[in-house]
């Protein structure tokens, strides 16, 4: 059976952040619940007001409720929470390494069909990510290439065509610890020949040696490319879909590619936090999260991959996100070896990348 990607992704996070984006700034912290019409949602910090109108207030006024936000990256969201998984939050939205770390951790309350309908209707590799422990799919976002073909001279159609000696020094890739950071490892690892799982990284760092002459800067909000791009600091980057459109609205003359050769993603995805005060309020947000027309609704204002398989987009809507021929030609990501590996090789990323 062919495998679809999992993972993807807002973006910081890539990266850039996904769709949510989960390298948004932190915002304001909710507080907790205070009766049954009242829910407290962790949540990107991306694009809020959008967020509110589009997902929030449908479902406040289809329930009669209230919800409060609380914002910011999903790595700051979800440590706070870890921290203190009593403090209030009835729902929590988190980038796929931290939801897949909370579930291993045993931070969330199981969800079945029977609680949330619409995990019928979830794509196939949305439903292996569900199925994997790391939450429910909200949104998924894949890397590719944007790059100025202009200032570089030729078209970029392939991942090795980024350690090409004509691209010294232009080039941004994101940062380890932010959502993207560990998919460009993938990518590392596949120019190096490797299996990523065979040798936990060691021939993607080789890969990243040869390719450093090539980056002059990597990114921990996706965000700062597009100021990148403007001044002239870099052509060519490493970024999330989610992402792209806020680059091209900085400078229109980019292009955006995946390669022929398939993409790596990141699924942003929901649980409900043990603890919460009200149950079922949240597990109606859930269904209300992944159902059509909220899935749709977010794909056209917040450029993100559906995970809703009933959401059909046109060849126009769905530009720049993991969908349709895209979304078949990624490739499934393994979070729970990431994070595994992850304090080793932020070490080993300073080493290589930031000295």
């Amino acid at each position: 059976m062919k495998k679809y990607l999992f993972g993807l992704l807002l973006v910081s996070g890539v990266i850039l952040g996904a769709c949510g984006n989960s390298e948004a700034p932190t915002g304001a912290t909710g507080s907790e619940s205070a009766s049954s019409n009242e829910l407290v949602v962790s949540t990107f910090g991306l694009s809020e007001d959008i967020v509110k109108k589009d997902i929030m207030a449908p479902f406040e006024e289809a329930n009669d409720a209230k919800i409060t936000l609380e914002v910011g990256n999903s790595a700051d969201r979800f440590t706070k929470f870890k921290n203190n998984p009593k403090a209030g939050v009835d729902v929590i939205e988190l980038a796929q390494n931290n939801s897949t770390e909370g579930t291993q951790d045993g931070l969330f309350l199981d969800i079945t069909e029977a609680d949330v309908p619409n995990l019928a209707n979830l794509t196939d590799n949305a439903k292996e990510v569900f199925e994997s422990g790391s939450g429910v799919p909200i949104a998924v976002n894949s890397i590719g290439i944007v790059y100025d073909k202009e200032k570089v001279g030729h078209e970029i159609t392939s991942w090795d065509d980024l350690w090409s000696e004509d691209l010294k020094g232009q080039i941004s890739i994101p940062d380890i610890t932010v959502t993207a950071g560990p998919l460009m490892l993938y990518v590392a690892s596949d120019y190096a020949g490797q299996d990523i799982a065979t040798d936990n990284g060691e021939k993607a760092f080789d890969a990243l040696t040869e390719l450093k002459p090539n980056v002059v800067k990597t990114y921990s909000k996706s965000s700062d490319l597009a100021n990148m791009f403007q001044s002239g600091e870099i052509s060519v980057a490493v970024v999330a879909d989610f992402a792209v459109d806020i680059i091209k609205g900085a400078t229109d003359t980019v292009t955006y590619v995946v390669p022929e050769s398939g993409t790596y993603a990141n699924f942003n995805t929901v649980n409900i936090p043990k603890d919460t005060k009200n149950k079922e309020l949240a597990l109606k947000f859930v269904d209300h999260r992944i159902s059509e027309e909220s899935q749709k609704a977010k794909a056209l204002s917040l450029n993100e991959g559906p995970v809703n398989k009933n959401v059909e987009l046109t060849a126009e809507e769905a530009s720049n996100k993991t969908y349709g021929e895209i979304a078949d030609r990624a490739k499934a990501v393994d979070f729970k070896m990431i994070n595994e590996n992850m304090g080793s090789w932020v070490d080993q990323w300073n080493r290589t990348m930031n000295n």
